[in-house]
This record gives C-alpha cells, sequence and structure tokens, in this order.
C-alpha cells in the first residue's frame, strides 16, 4: 500500500485529491496538512511514501518544507510538487531540494495516480505534458562546473543511458532506443544512481544538467 500525505492550503483541493487517491486500491492517504510546518509534523508522524506538496502556502511554504524534510539522508518519502503554473519559478528551487517531480494542479485524475505509482517506484520524473520545457528552461539557467568525480566512473553505455533519462525517457523507451530488455535498462539505470549517490531519477536529471555532463538534444546547434 502506498501510503500518501497530502499538503495543501485549500482544503477543497485535498479533498479533491483525496476522493481521486483513496479509490484506489494501492493508494491511501494517510493524513493531510495545510501548511508546511504541519507536513513536517504529519511525514514525522505518519512516514507517508509519498508527499504531494504544494508550494505557496503560509506558515512555512512547500519549497523550505521540502528541504527540512529530505535534508535527512535516512528519509525515503518521495516529494512531489504541485503548483498552479506549469513553470513555476520555484520548481528549479524544488528539485535541487530533493523534490522528485512536480505536476500541476490541474492534472487530469489518472496522471495524478499515475505519478503517486510511479514516484513511489522511482521511475518517475515530471509532468509529461511539461518535462521537455521544464528540461529546456532548467538546463539554460545553469552554471556549468567540471563534472563531478563519480561521473567518470560511468562507462560509455551507462553514459548514454544517462543521456537518455535526462531527456525525459522512461525505461521501457531507453530499452527501445538502444535496443535491450527492459529489466537491462533498468538495471543501468539502478547502476547510474548508485554509482552517482543520487536519490532517484529527477536528481540524476538534476546532477546530468547542472554539471554539465548532458546538453539536451534540441538545444545543441
Amino acid at each position: 500500500m502506498i501510503r500518501v500525505l497530502l499538503v495543501d492550503d485549500q482544503r477543497l483541493v485535498r479533498a479533491g485529491f483525496r476522493s481521486i487517491l483513496d479509490g484506489e486500491e494501492d493508494i491511501t492517504v494517510v493524513a493531510e496538512a495545510a501548511d508546511g510546518r504541519e507536513a513536517l509534523q504529519a511525514a514525522h508522524e505518519h512516514r507517508p511514501d509519498v508527499v504531494l506538496m504544494d508550494i505557496r502556502m503560509p506558515v512555512l511554504d512547500g519549497l523550505a518544507a521540502t528541504r527540512h524534510l529530505l535534508e535527512d539522508p535516512g528519509v525515503r518519502t518521495k516529494v512531489v510538487i504541485l503548483t498552479t503554473f506549469d513553470l513555476d519559478e520555484d520548481v528549479y528551487g524544488a528539485l535541487r531540494a530533493g523534490a522528485s517531480g512536480f505536476l500541476v494542479k490541474n492534472t487530469e485524475p489518472e496522471e495524478l495516480i499515475h505519478a503517486v505509482r510511479v514516484v513511489y517506484r522511482g521511475d518517475a520524473l515530471l509532468a509529461p505534458s511539461i518535462t521537455r520545457r521544464l528540461i529546456s528552461e532548467f538546463a539554460a539557467r545553469v552554471t556549468r562546473p567540471s563534472p563531478p568525480a563519480a561521473l567518470d566512473r560511468l562507462t560509455d553505455r551507462e553514459r548514454e543511458v544517462l543521456s537518455l533519462v535526462a531527456a525525459g525517457l522512461s525505461n521501457d523507451e531507453i530499452a527501445r532506443e538502444l535496443t535491450l530488455s527492459p529489466a537491462t535498462a533498468k538495471t543501468h539505470v539502478s547502476r547510474i544512481m548508485t554509482k552517482t549517490g543520487v536519490r532517484d531519477r529527477a536528481q540524476l536529471v538534476v546532477l546530468a544538467y547542472e554539471s554539465g555532463a548532458v546538453t539536451p538534444r534540441w538545444l545543441t546547434p
């Protein structure tokens, strides 16, 4: 059972998300919170697998709450940021703070359910409709220091896989692109995350672009 914490200062938003998620056999909403401070308390009390976190809230905003929640390396909770705007400025900070991705609040119910499941598995990054634009904007904004030493340990095949992960491809899509089995593609991704020490797939993409190890193919002259 996937345990979810809903964090939003609008009660109707929480009620709507709860009605969608609680209708699934493998998902249960264990708690709700109306601001970031309540979210931290609820997260420590209920130990959710996934937190759906609004950005703009009173007392403590979602970005600060995400940083506080994920600063403990032992925390296994995944945070998905909820935002009204698909390219909200704070999304970039949220990804750097450790969020596993984000969704716009008007997402379709099936996309919300799918996102919770795949983020729980560690396979998701961002809402499919905006992944490409966000990555383009993100890559254009960041500075490019020398790639960390961890990337030097990647094999040529792993670097290929990293570039495809950074482009937003799923394991199945990577498998088709490189003519691999889905299991082999998943193994490559897992090894890359282990070698680079990242928390999940989203952080792997952030590392790839911030280090300059990967440049989006659609931004290459």
